[in-house]
């Protein structure tokens, strides 16, 4: 079978792997957005084992890819250095600025598993969340503070709805407890075996800032798969886990839909993988109807 793999890129992995060791085959892995995802099949003296290969070919991530992937190479480096039982992968190398492959890339171990998008399992990753925001980070190890992902005036608000929406976050940022954030926690990037979680995956958005956008960022993406109504419980799932959130109800509603209102108008872009792994239920229409029911019923 041939190697779906650029000569730059194979000899990148020649010289990383130990000797001895050759890449057999390469598959595509369904499911990402921002990356193409790559399972390695290697061959070593003592048998064969599986690595994933993560590169960015889309201009927009690759002009950002020293950042995100060298942040991501630092966190899969300290999530296995402190010993978390946070189920991440293991970093084998990082070429974040495209040196030796064709695109920036970052290599590591490949999780067991699978993604489960068709039923609600927002208990359990709830539970996994909030071990993640109890992880006691150093200070001189802390990622960077939190980014918004949108604001008041990129936001398009054409219904009065929308534009309530889009008032609530027209302040300034609630005060919060900082913590550690995954940044892009949701159904897409956890893999279960049966009932348990087996891996958390895509670390390039890790940061510092309040328990409450994680939460916010799982319960749109829960809302869009699930309804309006499994959006509104993931909040509840992840406090009966023992996770703390901001005290104040104006405070929460901010986080919120500070979160929902970047996906605005449609969520499509976030609907391309999910509709690849099965999902083909998730229309623009439907997308569209979850979002705008979400949105009304974080106002009501």
């Amino acid at each position: 079978m041939p190697l779906d793999l650029e000569p730059g890129t194979l000899a990148w992995l020649a010289a990383t792997l130990e000797p001895g060791h050759r890449v057999r085959t390469s598959t595509i892995l369904r499911g990402g957005w921002t990356s193409r995802m790559r399972r390695l099949d290697i061959d070593g003296p003592d048998g064969s084992y599986a690595l994933v290969l993560r590169s960015f070919h889309k201009p927009f991530y690759v002009k950002h890819a020293r950042g995100l992937l060298t942040r991501e190479a630092d966190i899969l480096r300290l999530l296995a250095e402190t010993e978390t039982g946070i189920p991440a992968a293991r970093l084998y190398a990082v070429d974040a600025t495209a040196t030796h492959c064709a695109y920036p890339s970052l290599l590591m171990s490949l999780l067991p598993g699978e993604l489960r998008l068709d039923d609600d399992q927002s208990r359990a990753l709830a539970r996994q969340l909030v071990d993640i925001h109890r992880l006691a980070v150093p200070e001189q190890a802390r990622p960077r503070t939190y980014q918004p992902w949108t604001s008041p005036e990129r936001v398009p608000a054409p219904t009065a709805l929308w534009q309530r929406a889009v008032d609530v976050i027209r302040r300034e940022p609630p005060p919060y407890t900082g913590t550690f954030l995954h940044r892009d926690f949701h159904p897409g990037n956890v893999l279960f075996a049966d009932q348990a979680i087996t891996g958390v995956v895509d670390w390039v958005e890790t940061s510092w800032g309040p328990a409450d956008l994680d939460v916010a960022h799982c319960a749109t993406a829960t809302a869009l798969l699930h309804g309006a109504d499994a959006g509104l419980r993931f909040a509840d799932h992840y406090r009966e886990a023992g996770g703390l959130l901001g005290e104040e109800t104006e405070d929460r509603r901010y986080w919120r839909l500070l979160d929902a209102l970047g996906f605005a108008p449609d969520a499509e872009k976030v609907a391309v993988p999910w509709r690849e792994l099965g999902r083909t239920d998730l229309t623009p229409e439907m997308l569209t109807r979850r979002l705008t029911d979400y949105v009304a019923a974080l106002l009501d």
